[in-house]
């Protein structure tokens, strides 16, 4: 089984197909979105933090919160202790978009789950869950490349 492809390509599915959806609907990219859902959670994030959680750069985050600021979603603004850090705050027209996409994400997730029993439901949460978080290790430190390189990887 090609795991990683397999996970690659159903990434790269489901995040276009959402994309393109959300841009008609909102006019918002998934990533986007998923920096207002972070921000609903944790709002007045600094810009590395928030980046971590969405698995991004903090250089390609900053570019996306200019053009969610533009748009009236976010403002921005320095720490008080330490004007270097910038810190995101969800505006009301974000929450907006977060409140009209509320049922179609459940939706969504109800979709993708429909055709699993509740069992296969939990292991695919587990997997997800474990990949997840443990991502730096099953790729593998320092010998990795070389492990690679050398056929010596399981």
């Amino acid at each position: 089984m090609r795991v990683f492809h397999s996970l690659q390509l159903a990434h790269s599915s489901l995040f276009r197909a959402t994309d393109r959806l959300l841009r008609a609907l909102e006019s918002v990219s998934s990533v986007q979105h998923a920096a207002l859902m972070a921000l609903s959670v944790k709002d007045g994030a600094p810009i590395g933090e928030i980046a971590d959680m969405l698995g991004v750069g903090k250089s390609n985050l900053t570019g996306l919160i200019d053009r969610m600021e533009d748009r009236g979603l976010v403002r921005r603004e320095a720490f008080a202790s330490d004007a270097r850090v910038t810190l995101v705050f969800i505006e009301p027209e974000g929450r907006a978009v977060l409140r009209r996409t509320r049922f179609l994400l459940k939706r969504l997730n109800e979709r993708f789950l429909e055709p699993f029993s509740d069992a296969e439901q939990r292991t695919i949460e587990r997997f997800l869950t474990f990949v997840a978080s443990h991502a730096a290790e099953i790729v593998g430190g320092d010998d990795s490349a070389a492990t690679v390189r050398n056929g010596s990887g399981r």
